[in-house]
């Protein structure tokens, strides 16, 4: 079988010889390719080219064509990312420097035109005609609750979105609804099958519950009106347990990207065969862990994640100063212990 009918099988609970094995790794392209960041991350040829080595010398299960999160700030009119050999890149130009900015703030009418784009677009082809339909190719959108935060600022975004001005919070989110549907569909339309629906403010451990419902959802479900196909429930690595039935019940959303800081054995329970249950190693630990470390803590999430399948192991974003052999260790070992047959 081949990576994507594994992901599949796991999915419907369908027999399959392993569980889908996912390795997320984005910043490490450049150094593979012996590229400066900069350099490497406005060629979406290099980025794919990189995708594809990394699965050969690992043989995970996926790719992506995730370049960094500001790039969708760029698509929408930053003039500077801060780049860093050593680093992920940050935002270095707010588009929103004030509140006057917001009213100013305008959504291209067609994001795929925009030079921005090219690089994704490049990056997309390569991998769809490469692996296209073997292996998933993972995308990544963030919520329109959270993408003004890289557009003016988590502080600024935070006083905004819980204090107000109400009618200026609700137009920046109405603009940044409008972008975060163009950019799904043209996601899509370039190959993507994985999208990755980054909400931390749909984590009860990032606002209140009560804050979800009344403030978060109704964007949630304007942001997906499109529909919630290979959509991946994801909170930037926050917990989320206390709210999969609703996201079930809500927004439909089945397949859940788990963080290592919740109850992996509660969070299976509660997807049960409604959906995927993805147990999420904690990369952040594995920079100081040994690969035996790693092997049993990999075992760990296995043996509470595997019985019953509906399950896919991975990691979160890993970070460039995990050792090698630690992600060695992972990938071998989610294969050995996660076999089926």
């Amino acid at each position: 079988m081949t990576p994507s009918q594994i992901l599949a099988a796991a999915i419907a609970g369908e027999p399959a010889p392993r569980i889908p094995v996912f390795c997320n790794l984005l910043d490490h392209g450049a150094g593979l390719l012996g590229m400066r960041a900069k350099d490497y991350f406005a060629d979406g040829a290099a980025v794919a080219e990189a995708q594809l080595r990394l699965l050969k010398l690992y043989g995970h299960d996926n790719v992506w064509s995730l370049h960094y999160v500001g790039k969708e700030a760029e698509l929408l009119g930053c003039r500077e990312i801060l780049f860093a050999d050593d680093g992920v890149p940050n935002v270095a130009d707010f588009v929103i420097k004030n509140l006057d900015d917001i009213a100013k703030f305008e959504v291209p009418a067609d994001i795929t035109l925009l030079p921005a784009w090219q690089s994704m677009a490049d990056c997309l082809r390569i991998l769809r005609a490469e692996v296209g339909g073997t292996h998933p190719i993972c995308a990544y959108i963030t919520a329109s609750t959270t993408l003004p935060a890289i557009l003016m600022g988590m502080d600024k975004w935070l006083e905004l979105f819980l204090l107000g001005p109400f009618d200026l919070r609700d137009e920046l989110l109405s603009k940044c609804s409008a972008f975060f549907r163009q950019e799904i569909a043209a996601l899509r339309a370039a190959g993507a099958d994985v999208l990755v629906y980054s909400t931390p403010f749909g984590s009860p451990a990032f606002v209140s519950r009560k804050q979800i419902e009344n403030l978060v959802l109704p964007w949630m479900k304007r942001d997906l009106a499109d529909g919630v196909e290979n959509v991946v429930y994801y909170c930037g690595m926050a917990p989320f347990n206390d709210v999969i039935d609703w996201v079930f019940d809500e927004l439909d959303i089945r397949t859940h990207y788990i963080s290592p800081l919740a109850d992996l054995a509660e969070a299976k329970r509660l997807i049960g065969a409604r959906g995927l249950t993805c147990g999420v190693i904690d990369d952040i630990k594995m920079i100081h862990w040994t690969p035996e470390q790693t092997r049993a803590e990999v075992k760990r999430i296995l043996d509470i994640g595997k019985p019953g399948g509906h399950f896919l192991f991975g990691n979160g974003v890993m970070p460039l100063a995990v050792p090698e052999a630690n992600i060695r260790a992972m990938v071998d070992a989610a294969f050995e212990y996660g076999r089926l047959e």
